[in-house]
């Protein structure tokens, strides 16, 4: 029998297992389905090779099965069953199905089908408003599964694999532009004030890590380094951050590998020094348990620190309060001549002792409430009165007496914290969660915390949605003006060019901060012609000239 074993028998075999297996198709409509039994059919053929076939000819008819159930229906099979198995984290049915397209010569299409698939999903994701602070944890639990797709079952050539990744995280962040970015510098902002939480400095550094990572997913990095910045100054001011060390750690981080605008942080660490510099020395002039010693102040350049000193300093502080400000700007103006403090209450803080009757009523119980300025203002209108004299005070006359002028949405807020949530040590009356004009309030003089100190959670630690939306109104306005100056240089340089040549240098130009969509680049070319900064050819409309 074996000598009549031949290369004609051979060819002939092949091709009854290659038809044989094509035929196997029509009876799958469920490519997982249809994946599972290929498995299983080539492994039957394989057995059936080694019994009857010599060793040489084994190899041939596995591929032959291989190709007959795989020509023409591997971009069908990649497509239908890739994204169920990263829903499945089935990284082992991943790893038999590109064994299998591999064997076939159809691994480019699992390429194509994994680069799809991840942008799919993560962009699923990125447009899922409802889930908005989940966001990022779950990127991050599917870029860990793509990764262990990439490391345990892509055994080809990896590097198609991880750009195919890459381009499916970057193609899914763009479903929903900016969000991404927003929520990832939040995701960070949390991180950084929950801490380590039991972890050792090289797990809390490693998860940071897998955190920054998808940063560079993003093209608008702008977005990021904006909230980033603005999260980055309310968890130093406020005392939030859970290591200096660590926030100065990721600040490295960020400007050495992916962004060297990052170095903002260093100035705003430098100011934080030089004020506690100088309130030693000002301390230091004043004998101990004076009320200067009271008194905390950090001074800020505005050209490093995002926020608006003089558009949010519009509160009527307490007397005493006054005069201790009074006295520090006497104190600084003397230091610095010609420099001048504007003061934002919105970002203060302050410690306030107050009592509240026990629940035997037979002694008043004493607390340290840690608040904002806002809220500290509010409850020093109660002071010096028994909280049995049911003191009340509406909305307005609250307003009124703390002289807000701009920020109404700030003080309902605050009003809401001190009453609303969950440390309610006002009362409103009447008692509900939003806060209207006639609403009236009084001392909870029925408060009780198991601590001596109480922690009112403060409207600055987070940014509130009404700021999200005024960061991303700054951020857009930032966009044209960043825009504008690209284009007068690139013009400048090159005195004249066409349409599609700004668009590009443009795109260029602006690459590091944010990707530029062609409408917006075509209303600011449009808005540079009518301020005559460029001039339109009069014969060709897409040629531009430099106005000197």
């Amino acid at each position: 029998m074996h000598n009549l074993y031949g290369a004609l028998f051979e060819s002939v075999y092949l091709e009854c297992t290659r038809e044989y297996y094509a035929a196997q198709f029509s009876k799958y409509k469920d490519p997982q389905v249809f994946l599972r039994d290929c498995i299983k059919m080539v492994q039957v053929e394989v057995d059936r090779a080694e019994a009857i076939l010599p060793v040489s000819s084994r190899a041939a008819a596995r591929n032959a099965a291989e190709t007959g159930l795989i020509d023409g229906h591997a971009g069908w099979l990649a497509r239908g069953v890739v994204g169920k198995l990263l829903d499945e984290k089935n990284i082992e049915e991943l790893r038999k199905l590109h064994d299998l397209l591999l064997r076939a010569g159809a691994d480019a299409t699992l390429v194509e089908a994994f680069k799809s698939a991840v942008r799919e999903h993560v962009s699923a994701i990125v447009k899922d408003v409802t889930r908005n602070e989940e966001m990022i944890d779950r990127l991050l639990e599917f870029k860990r599964v793509c990764d262990a797709a990439v490391e345990g079952s892509f055994r080809g050539p990896l590097r198609n694999y991880a750009y195919a990744l890459t381009d499916g995280f970057t193609a899914g962040f763009l479903a929903r532009r900016r969000a991404p970015a927003e929520m990832l510098a939040k995701h960070v902002d949390r991180l950084m004030r929950k801490g380590h939480e039991g972890a050792s400095d090289e797990e809390f550094g490693k998860k940071l890590d897998s955190v920054l990572a998808l940063y560079r997913f993003t093209d608008d990095k702008d977005v990021f380094r904006t909230f980033y910045h603005r999260s980055l100054s309310r968890r130093l001011l406020l005392g939030r951050s859970a290591s200096d060390d660590f926030e100065k750690a990721v600040l490295k981080k960020l400007k050495e590998q992916y962004d060297p605008e990052f170095s903002m942080g260093d100035q705003m660490f430098s100011d934080l020094m030089l004020s506690r510099d100088m309130m030693r020395e000002y301390h230091d002039r004043h004998q101990e348990g004076s009320n200067a010693f009271k008194l905390n102040v950090m001074i800020l350049q505005q050209s490093v620190w995002p926020f608006s000193g003089r558009q949010q300093s519009s509160l009527h502080l307490p007397l005493a309060m006054q005069q201790e400000l009074a006295a520090f700007e006497k104190f600084y103006s003397e230091k610095h001549k010609g420099r001048k403090l504007e003061w934002n209450h919105a970002l203060g803080t302050a410690t306030l002792t107050a009592r509240f009757l026990s629940a035997s009523k037979v002694q008043d119980k004493t607390k340290d409430l840690s608040v904002s300025l806002f809220q500290a203002a509010v409850l020093l209108l109660f002071q010096d009165v028994d909280p049995t004299e049911g003191k009340e005070l509406t909305y307005k006359e609250i307003l009124a007496t703390l002289a807000i002028r701009r920020w109404f949405t700030s003080m309902r807020r605050t009003l809401q914290s001190l009453a609303c949530g969950k440390k309610r040590v006002l009362k409103k009356l009447p008692p509900g969660r939003d806060v209207d004009d006639d609403d009236k309030f009084a001392i909870n003089e029925k408060f009780q915390d198991p601590f001596h100190t109480v922690h009112i959670n403060s409207i600055q630690a987070k940014e509130t949605p009404e700021e999200s939306k005024r960061t991303q109104q700054a951020i857009e306005g930032d966009r044209k003006h960043l825009l504008d100056a690209a284009i007068v240089r690139i013009m400048k340089a090159k005195k004249q060019l066409t349409y599609e040549e700004i668009k590009t240098q443009t795109i260029e130009a602006v690459r590091k901060h944010f990707a530029p969509d062609i409408a917006s680049i075509k209303q600011r070319i449009d808005s540079l012609v009518e301020g005559e900064y460029l001039r339109r050819d009069d014969d060709d409309r897409t040629l531009f000239y430099y106005v000197a």
